[in-house]
């Protein structure tokens, strides 16, 4: 069975440009331009991805990820944020809302199919080998995809728990950028890896002070220290 992936996109040309892409890739898509259509849709049956411009006509973007993310039936549906709106604020509050990644206007059409390839890969394989996984204050539960600083849930995407438990398991060993792009995003380092930066700046501040655990290398990447590391 095809995946289904559902584009929210007011602009009928891009609408029908991204919709052309995938399909040619062997998805089933779906399209809607308002908010209220897309939740209806997903009211009415299962989709595998979401791919959400910002800038709609009634309910914008972030609302309707906000809306999705609040039902329990839809909260684990994996979405792409694409839109004209590139600052890094922007940026930081669709991830923040629960999105799983962010592409920007112009877009590259081959881009956006290796992201929507990697998320929906992602979700099929294991995670990782153990079970429990424990770093400082931190704590990971795989299998039921929890983690806690301090014995206090955080609520993380899925993306910045993956990061998080790549990081834990290789910890005190840098981790490029270009590194982290093929293991974790499953995406070829010839795309900008700034959205690197952002889910490690966003997953810091969840973390808290335990967020200092994960380090920058100047020139590198990052890597996530030993607590007794200086």
């Amino acid at each position: 069975m095809k995946e289904r992936i559902l584009i929210v996109e007011d602009d009928k040309n891009i609408a029908k440009l991204v919709k052309f892409n995938l399909e040619k890739a062997g998805y089933d898509c779906t399209t809607a331009a308002t908010g209220e259509k897309a939740l209806e849709i997903l009211g009415e049956r299962p989709v595998d991805l979401i791919i959400l411009d910002i800038m709609l006509p009634g309910m914008d973007g972030y609302e309707i990820c906000r809306a999705i993310k609040e039902k329990e039936k839809l909260k684990n549906i994996p979405i792409i944020m694409l839109t004209a709106k590139g600052e890094e604020v922007d940026r930081i509050v669709g991830l923040e809302l629960g999105a799983d990644d962010y592409i920007v206007k112009p877009f590259s059409p081959r881009e956006l199919v290796l992201r929507v390839k990697a998320i929906l890969k992602r979700g099929k394989v294991e995670e990782a080998k153990r079970d429990i996984m424990a770093a400082g204050d931190i704590t990971v539960d795989i299998p039921k995809h929890k983690v806690m600083v301090k014995g206090k849930p955080v609520d993380l995407t899925q993306m910045e728990f993956k990061l998080l438990v790549t990081l834990i398991e290789r910890r005190s060993r840098v981790q490029t950028r270009e590194r982290l792009l093929s293991d974790v995003w499953n995406m070829d380092t010839s795309v900008d890896t700034r959205t690197i930066d952002t889910h490690v700046k966003r997953l810091r501040e969840k973390l808290g002070k335990s967020g200092d655990l994960i380090e920058t290398v100047r020139g590198l990447g990052y890597k996530f220290k030993e607590e007794d590391e200086d």
